[in-house]
C-alpha cells in the first residue's frame, strides 16, 4: 500500500487532487444533510435570506471555487498552499454541483424531478476523479516498468473506447447509461448496441421510415421504465431526498414553486 501511495499519489503530485476529491464528496454529503434538515424543519439550520433574498449555496460555492482555483495556480504544485487551495476548490465544487440543476434550468428546481440531475452529475464527477487517482492514468509517474506501461495503456484504451460508446448511448437518448458508462465497463456498450429511446436524435434519424423499429423501441422503453423506475427513485431519494410533487409540477409548467 505504501508503494502504491508513493507511486500513484505522492510522486505524480496527486495529493492535492485527492484532498479536492475528499472535500468535494464531503461538501456534497454535508450540504444534502443540511438541506434535508432545513426542509424537515429540524435542527438549527435555516435558509440564508438577507433582506428577503434567498441566497443559494451555489453562491458561496462559486466564491470558494474561484479562491481555490486561483490559489492553486499561484501556489504551484507543492506546498501547503496547494493543499489548502485544493480543499477550498473541492468544497466549492461540491456546493456548485449540488445545485447544477438550478444552473441548468435557471430555476429553483432543487426539490423537483429536474433537481435529480445534480446528484447524477456529482456521482459522475466523483467517479471520474477517482479513476484518475487510481493510478490508471500514467500522467506524472516516472520510470514505468514494461508491465505497468502495458497495463495502464490498456486501461487508457478501454477508457477511451468506453467514452466513445457512451457518446453513442447518449445519441440514442440514454443519458444515465452514458453517464455511468464512462466509468463502468460494459454499461456504455449495452446502451450503444440496444435500440434507441423514442424521441432521441438517433431514433429520429434512423427510425423515421422503420415503423417496426419505432414500435419495438417504444415497447422496450416502456418495459424498461416500468421495471427500473421504482428502484432508481429509491436510490436517488436516499442520496438526494424525495422531490416535492408541487415543485415538480411547478417546474414542469415553468411556474414559481409554492413557498
Amino acid at each position: 500500500m505504501g508503494h502504491w501511495w508513493y507511486r500513484n499519489i505522492v510522486e505524480p503530485g496527486k495529493l492535492p487532487l485527492l484532498l479536492a476529491l475528499l472535500s468535494f464528496v464531503l461538501s456534497f454529503l454535508v450540504t444534502r444533510l443540511i438541506t434535508r434538515l432545513i426542509r424537515a424543519g429540524r435542527g438549527p439550520f435555516r435558509n440564508v435570506t438577507p433582506g428577503g433574498l434567498h441566497v443559494h449555496h451555489v453562491v458561496p460555492g462559486v466564491v470558494l471555487v474561484i479562491i481555490g482555483g486561483f490559489g492553486a495556480i499561484g501556489s504551484g504544485a507543492h506546498g501547503f498552499g496547494s493543499l489548502l487551495s485544493a480543499v477550498l476548490f473541492g468544497l466549492g465544487a461540491g456546493l456548485v454541483l449540488d445545485e447544477f440543476a438550478l444552473i441548468l434550468h435557471l430555476d429553483d428546481v432543487y426539490w423537483s424531478e429536474q433537481g435529480r440531475k445534480s446528484v447524477e452529475v456529482v456521482v459522475l464527477t466523483a467517479a471520474l476523479v477517482a479513476l484518475v487517482l487510481g493510478g490508471f492514468l500514467p500522467f506524472g509517474v516516472n520510470d514505468l516498468t514494461v508491465d505497468e506501461r502495458q497495463n495502464r495503456g490498456l486501461v487508457v484504451l478501454n477508457t477511451a473506447t468506453n467514452f466513445f460508446l457512451a457518446l453513442v448511448a447518449l445519441w440514442k437518448g440514454k443519458a444515465r447509461t452514458a453517464f455511468f458508462g464512462t466509468v463502468i465497463p460494459f454499461v456504455a456498450l449495452i446502451g450503444a448496441v440496444r435500440l434507441a429511446r423514442p424521441g432521441s436524435p438517433y431514433a429520429k434519424r434512423f427510425y423515421a421510415n422503420r415503423p417496426r423499429a419505432r414500435a419495438k423501441a417504444s415497447l422496450r422503453a416502456f418495459h424498461h421504465d416500468r421495471r427500473w423506475a421504482a428502484p432508481r427513485r429509491k436510490f436517488e431519494n436516499f442520496i438526494g431526498g424525495t422531490p416535492d410533487p408541487d415543485r415538480t409540477a411547478a417546474a414542469a409548467r415553468k411556474e414559481p414553486p409554492p413557498h
